[in-house]
């Protein structure tokens, strides 16, 4: 996809339904492939990029991660309500405020420039 500047984009990106929803089912992916922390934010950025982040972007990517978690243990009932976006019903056998948090940061990184326009 080339660039654009269009203010609609973003929301569409990180709002829509379809997007949250299928977020939500690639952090379910990550989630069942295991590891460490560090191995789980690896395999999650090199899976959309294709290359491990540098340095400053898994600086970056962790601490999203961390903030995301605690901002779900404070709201569970909004990891919950994320969590209900979209027409498959997330993976109850997995915990949803580590999932939420995983789901914000697939979010993240799927919402980056290299993702959207570079292929």
């Amino acid at each position: 996809r080339s660039r654009t500047n269009t203010p609609l984009q973003a929301p569409v990106t990180l709002n829509d339904p379809k997007y949250v929803e299928a977020t939500g089912k690639f952090a379910e992916r990550e989630m069942h492939q295991g590891g460490a922390l560090d191995e789980r934010l690896t395999y999650l950025f090199r899976s959309v990029t294709s290359r491990a982040p540098a340095p400053a972007e898994f600086v970056v990517l962790k601490n999203l991660y961390a903030r995301q978690v605690v901002h779900f243990q404070k709201n569970p009932e909004a990891a919950v309500k994320l969590l209900k976006v979209g027409e498959v019903a997330a993976d109850v056998s997995l915990d949803p405020v580590e999932l939420a948090a995983w789901t914000m940061t697939a979010s993240a990184v799927l919402n980056t420039d290299e993702a959207l326009t570079k292929g």
